[in-house]
């Protein structure tokens, strides 16, 4: 399975950069992963930015934006969500996720679906990582390995 994360800026803190580093090292055995930064507008409009993000998208891909406003899963229900998909012929997997500027009309209309991690608002840099931890969290109840609780 190609998973590919498209976020926009990038992040620079040590500790957030070291917790990507290890999802995405713990990820190998279970994907094809790649996180792709767009750059973040100067603008308090998304619509720059959402035309790099979909610049981004391979055009075979199932599109995931993350939104607070979309599906609310348990990590039992996205692990089995992903296994679905991926069972239907969906083996290239695109989350997205937005700056502080949120995602453009045209992102969320590109998107086969939204899914939400919260009603709060985070800043898109811990998403990133919570995305991540999901992520890895999914394959291992997929395979019944032991990590989720």
């Amino acid at each position: 399975m190609n998973i590919s994360i498209i976020c926009v800026g990038k992040i620079k803190e040590k500790y957030l950069t070291d917790a990507i580093k290890e999802y995405s090292k713990r990820l190998t055995p279970y994907c094809k992963l790649s996180i792709i930064e767009v750059k973040e507008s100067t603008q308090d409009d998304p619509v720059e930015e959402g035309e790099n993000i979909i610049k981004k998208i391979p055009s075979d891909s199932y599109v995931f934006s993350l939104d607070m406003r979309g599906n609310a899963y348990t990590s039992e229900q996205l692990s089995k969500h992903l296994d679905k998909l991926a069972l239907h012929g969906n083996s290239n997997l695109v989350f997205i996720i937005g700056g502080s500027n949120g995602l453009s009309k045209k992102v969320i209309e590109k998107s086969n679906e939204l899914i939400s991690f919260s009603t709060l608002t985070f800043p898109h840099q811990l998403i990133r990582i919570f995305l991540l931890e999901q992520i890895y969290r999914s394959f291992k109840i997929s395979k019944n390995e032991p990590y989720h609780k």
